[in-house]
């Protein structure tokens, strides 16, 4: 089943903020006839410690989740080998190259930290509330939930971890953070239990398996993995209701044409449905350029309207960590029959399991990278592939940048990094 992380309209109230969503709530509470309306004044912050606020603050939580990673996913791609840079762009010109510069990413920084902090602080102020129960109501397990991606995307993607304006840690700190976060969704989903709650304990099962690969706990991970029913998707939600709701992805491959799949690897991968992607013409039959007015424009159509979803969490990606579990064992049959598990379920005909590790590894890492196509995901994957020896070595990201920079702005301002 796909499941969505909340409605169209609660997404509404996220775009706001608690707060707006709130006033707004309060003043229709206000109306004693149709145009007889009383104001009820400015709220104060602890006016909003009420159970009838808790669904605002998770909504708020998952919105600005969505904010932040419908921009992560191009910039992960085009770091990697997903997409390229067709456009105007000064930044993403250099991004494509693997170049980061500090003050070029103050903004994807912030995001992403907003969403972790926004998560985990909610978190926080909803064990405050009175009158809600905490531990028995799968808003709570949703916001663990929500901490545990923005972690995530945390560790996937920035070099360095810091946590409110802390010094500066490891990178695994934040998957260290994320594999708690889902415990705790999970215990709380399961005690909620019904669709609801399976659908929660599931993404946090999968997020959980994600996190524990990362921190090399391979065994855990495929523990996780193997709970999750290969038809399971969890979305980042987006939504045509206004602009900061819509997929801004879409809004640069569709409405521009910044980013192009010409001159990838993907460029040479046909009517697999795990890589949508089309060549655009003029009408006089040309291929549409860029941007740019000189690269080929080769559209993605993985995500074909601004409202389109981005998967956060799949059933077929829990198969990908289970087939890389058995590579690095050594076991390539095992391995080919979870690759083609997955390969079955879109309709694929099965690859011939290799005759070496190193061919394993190599059609591994394209059934990977097909599966997670524009998720987010790949820059990651390739940054720990290159840090590993043998077979499993990826060479791509020579002389490129790994991982995000510590932003700018979070150096201005943060005096641990003085």
């Amino acid at each position: 089943m796909t499941m969505t992380t909340h409605t169209k309209q609660q997404r509404v109230a996220g775009r706001w903020g608690v707060a707006g969503a709130l006033a707004a709530t309060v003043a229709l509470a206000g109306c004693q006839g149709f145009f007889d309306v009383v104001n009820p004044g400015p709220l104060s912050d602890e006016e909003l410690n009420v159970p009838a606020a808790v669904q605002g603050v998770v909504t708020g939580m998952s919105a600005d989740f969505s904010v932040m990673f419908d921009y992560i996913v191009p910039v992960s791609g085009m770091a990697s080998d997903e997409i390229s840079h067709g456009g105007s762009y000064t930044a993403e010109g250099l991004w494509v190259r693997g170049i980061f510069r500090a003050e070029d990413v103050n903004g994807q920084w912030a995001n992403m930290q907003r969403a972790r902090w926004v998560a985990e602080h909610g978190i926080e102020r909803m064990k405050g509330v009175g009158g809600y129960a905490f531990d028995t109501n799968i808003l709570s397990a949703r916001a663990y939930l929500w901490a545990g991606l923005a972690n995530r995307t945390l560790g996937e993607i920035a070099c360095d971890a810091i946590i409110d304006g802390g010094p500066k840690q490891a990178n695994s700190v934040y998957f260290t953070r994320a594999e708690a976060h889902y415990t705790e969704a999970i215990r709380i989903a399961t005690a909620v239990g019904g669709t609801a709650g399976t659908a929660v304990a599931n993404a946090a099962y999968g997020g959980r398996a994600a996190a524990k690969a990362a921190l090399g706990k391979w065994a855990e991970a495929v523990s996780d993995a193997q709970r999750i029913p290969i038809n399971f998707v969890y979305n980042a939600v987006y939504s045509t209701n206004s602009s900061r709701e819509n997929n801004q992805f879409v809004s640069e491959t569709w409405v521009r044409r910044e980013f192009t799949v010409w001159g990838t690897r993907w460029a040479n991968v046909f009517k697999d449905p795990r890589v949508p992607w089309d060549t655009v013409k003029t009408s006089s039959g040309a291929i549409q350029k860029g941007q740019d007015g000189k690269t080929n424009y080769f559209r993605q159509r993985k995500y074909p309207d601004l409202g389109a979803e981005i998967p956060l969490v799949k059933g077929t990606e829990m198969l990908m960590i289970r087939a890389e579990e058995r590579l690095r064992a050594g076991d390539i049959n095992g391995a080919y029959g979870h690759m083609n598990t997955a390969r079955t379920f879109y309709g694929l005909p099965a690859l011939t399991p290799a005759a070496s590790l190193a061919q394993a590894w190599t059609d591994f890492k394209a059934e990977r990278g097909a599966t997670l196509w524009l998720e987010g995901r790949r820059w990651f994957d390739l940054r720990r592939w290159g840090a590993e020896t043998g077979p499993m070595n990826d060479t791509f990201l020579t002389g490129r940048a790994t991982c995000m920079p510590i932003s700018q702005n979070e150096v201005d301002a943060n005096p641990n990094l003085h």
